[in-house]
């Protein structure tokens, strides 16, 4: 299986070191906007092809898989070029930078009849499959209410960040809402269904920044902060809290109540937790076996990677849709509720994501 990559960053950190874990892909290209980037990441995994350009690397090879790693902006020009290359498509999160652009990328899959996932990779991760089996079998009861917390102080110094990052950045896609809050929002729909009602904002608590080599002035126009709560189809409500800016690193919590138990999962020691009604909290964690597979970065993010990856590798290799994973569907409409979010906060008011245009 020929595989090529867009963007060196994350590529590094995951998508190389899990794919050395994917029987039979082959990486045969890199391409990143810096060619140094890409040629370092190429001779650190005997990659044969490194290059700045990525259009030049798609004519040039005959990809089964592209993975794009790269700022938003460039997920739909990017992925449907692949597509329209031939190959089968693995695109970071979030998915576009808005409904529209998510639409003309799961068309132009259907078109092409190739394979599509949105690396929300926290599906592949045991424990929060665990939640999922958990819920469907009724285990919790009537879900009523889930709150997730995400707390960071990686961006509350103004001088934490280089001028002209592109997570900062609106018009490259950057910003709270869409690096976690698009995973926060896929687990949700996993978990519990569809989106009926968003209420929430994405504010800019920063803006005034320095850069931190330089201490020149910049301005942030990303959000730092994204705040929202959903109405599940199924009734639930479920609520989100995202900050970049807090003093401390709190870190990410997530609670699942139910009419006849509740979850609990801490990121910071991914220990999972359920509660009957009327009983004490147990450990009920299943841990990752990928998660000492040699050259992983340590991580829920970088482990879970690996099993994503081979499912994609395995849906390719056998001819058939994917058996796991969030799609191009998925995409879509977890991009509706991320719109949906801004537009609730710009004029003040309930959304529904179906109401989004795409």
């Amino acid at each position: 299986m020929k595989v090529g990559i867009i963007g060196a960053s994350f590529a590094r950190d995951a998508y190389l070191p899990a794919l050395a874990h994917v029987p039979g892909a082959e990486v045969v290209a890199i391409a990143s906007g810096r060619e140094e980037s890409a040629r370092a990441a190429a001779d650190a995994f005997g990659i044969p092809h490194a290059t700045a350009d990525w259009r030049q690397m798609l004519a040039d090879h005959a990809f089964d898989l592209v993975c794009i790693a790269t700022p938003t902006v460039l997920h739909a020009p990017q992925a449907l070029a692949a597509l329209e290359a031939g190959a089968h498509v693995l695109c970071e999160k979030p998915t576009a930078m808005d409904a529209v652009e998510a639409g003309q990328m799961l068309e132009a899959a259907k078109r092409a009849n190739r394979l599509n996932m949105i690396d929300h990779e926290l599906r592949f991760n045991p424990n929060r499959q665990r939640v999922a089996e958990m819920i469907a079998a009724g285990e919790l009861g009537e879900i009523r209410h889930v709150n997730i917390a995400n707390i960071s102080s990686g961006w509350a110094d103004p001088a934490s960040r280089p001028a002209g990052d592109w997570w900062s950045d609106a018009a490259q896609g950057g910003g709270r809402l869409g690096a976690n809050g698009s995973h926060q929002v896929d687990m949700l729909r996993w978990w519990l269904g569809e989106v009926a009602w968003v209420t929430g904002a994405a504010p800019i608590m920063v803006p005034e920044r320095r850069d931190k080599a330089t201490g020149a002035p910049w301005t942030a126009t990303a959000d730092d902060v994204a705040w929202f709560t959903l109405e599940m189809q199924s009734g639930a409500v479920a609520q989100l809290f995202l900050s970049g800016v807090a003093a401390h690193n709190v870190g990410n919590s997530t609670h699942v109540f139910g009419s006849r138990g509740t979850i609990r999962l801490d990121n910071a020691d991914e220990t999972l937790w359920f509660a009957p009604a009327g009983g004490e909290f147990r450990d009920i964690t299943v841990k990752d076996p990928n998660a000492g597979l040699p050259g992983l970065n340590k991580g829920v993010w970088n482990v879970s990677v690996v099993s994503a990856l081979r499912e994609m590798a395995a849906a390719i290799t056998e001819g058939r849709p994917l058996a796991r994973g969030a799609t191009f569907a998925d995409g879509l409409a977890n991009q509706k509720v991320l719109d949906a979010v801004r537009l609730s906060g710009r004029e003040r008011r309930w959304v529904r994501p179906e109401d989004i245009d795409a």
